[in-house]
């Protein structure tokens, strides 16, 4: 059987072709700081991109190489490369793909660190970026110029579960400008639920520390595209301008969290149906959003785009606002009241205080992040206990 025809776990596995020289079954943690080499020629030519091999950790290492193998695999890319987080990813790419003059479109409801780098920080440095409703085919068309760079969405949003129509928008981008670089953060999904460049976007980001990791013990992050694209964000985002690269312990661990990618997230969406259905019974809660039920605004384009599945995440938004929405997520036993998402362990977060305080209350409006919502990353517990621990913190109200 060709390995093209291999099932997601099987690549997850066995998708790297790098082999340790002594025939270890996984690869080991290279922590060397630097690489030798044969001669000054071969240094020479490996520094002019002459000649394959390590040079220095900051740009690769075999531990990362063959995680990075396996990732670009399943998300169905070219390359990628591993970054010591979400946000490593993100800015890597950015600084990569932008210059000063250049504007980047970008949808309003983003992660909260994000929004931050994209309103606060980015004009500092002459670029402009364009925040609209994503989902508005007009406001796209309208948002695009000739100096408009990079496409940039995230589906499902963080935190409210918007869907957009990924083949849509980056149709749309491509019809304008072909060198428009449409970028999917694709944290939420993870590459079992859903592959962003099968549906036309350029680049895909991912925050790894969530499910691709998916044990709550690392700060991870990913980029996947093309070869010449992550060449580029390789030898200027990372090793000119952040830094942000993977270090060899990490690269082990997530390589060791990818195997069971596709079991953990079936048992993560399983459980955050069963979790959406009980919150739509429940008085005290005025809206639920879950991609997997059949009246969420996008359920059409998510069962399309989503492989079927809806992912572990939930949020909805308890009666009363802010002040009832601390007491339920004060008041929890199983999960557990911590920022971040794609563990085992059900955590619970309030994100106009937290995830997505750097949004003024206008734009936490404009953004369709209200003061009430809360978000659930269900967990791998048991979904009865995980049900029965929001009913008794629901009674504190």
């Amino acid at each position: 059987m060709s390995e093209n025809n291999y099932g997601f776990t099987t690549n997850a596995i066995h998708g790297s072709t790098m082999r340790d020289g002594y025939g270890a079954l996984i690869m080991p943690i290279y922590n060397s700081s630097t690489f030798i080499f044969d001669s000054t020629a071969q240094g020479a030519a490996r520094f002019a991109l002459e000649e394959p091999g390590y040079i220095y950790s900051r740009i690769g290492c075999p531990t990362c190489t063959a995680l990075e193998e396996t990732l670009a695999k399943l998300e169905g890319g070219e390359a990628s490369i591993v970054t010591v987080s979400g946000m490593g990813a993100i800015t890597a790419t950015i600084w990569t793909c932008i210059s000063a003059g250049e504007e980047i479109v970008a949808d309003k409801t983003l992660y909260g660190c994000t929004f931050e780098f994209f309103e606060h920080h980015l004009s500092r440095f002459g670029v402009k970026v364009h925040f609209i409703e994503m989902t508005n085919e007009d406001e796209l068309r309208a948002a695009l110029n000739d100096r408009t760079r990079i496409v940039y969405l995230e589906t499902p949003a963080n935190p409210n579960l918007k869907i957009t129509d990924i083949e849509k928008t980056a149709k749309i981008a491509h019809d304008f400008n072909p060198a428009i670089k449409v970028i999917c953060d694709n944290t939420f999904c993870s590459p079992y639920i859903q592959r962003p460049l099968e549906l036309g976007a350029d680049i895909v980001v991912h925050s790894a520390t969530k499910y691709i990791n998916g044990h709550g013990d690392l700060l991870a992050g990913v980029v996947v595209s093309d070869a010449e694209t992550i060449n580029n964000i390789r030898l200027v985002g990372i090793k000119d301008m952040t830094g942000a690269f993977m270090p060899a312990n990490e690269a082990y661990l997530v390589a060791r969290g990818l195997k069971t990618l596709e079991i953990r997230m079936q048992r993560h969406c399983d459980n955050a149906m069963k979790v959406a259905r009980y919150l739509k019974t429940n008085d005290k809660v005025e809206k639920v959003f879950y991609p997997g039920l059949e009246e969420h605004e996008g359920h059409e384009i998510a069962k399309k785009q989503m492989n079927g599945l809806y992912g572990g995440m939930v949020s909805f938004i308890v009666k009363g606002g802010r002040e009832k929405a601390a007491i339920v997520a004060d008041n929890v036993k199983v999960a557990t009241l911590a920022v971040s998402l794609g563990a085992a362990e059900t955590l619970i977060e309030h994100p106009a205080s937290m995830t997505h305080s750097p949004y003024t209350e206008e734009e936490l409006e404009a953004a369709g992040i209200p003061a009430g919502l809360i978000r659930f990353s269900v967990g791998l517990e048991n979904p009865e206990d995980i049900i029965r621990d929001l009913e008794q913190a629901f009674a504190k109200i």
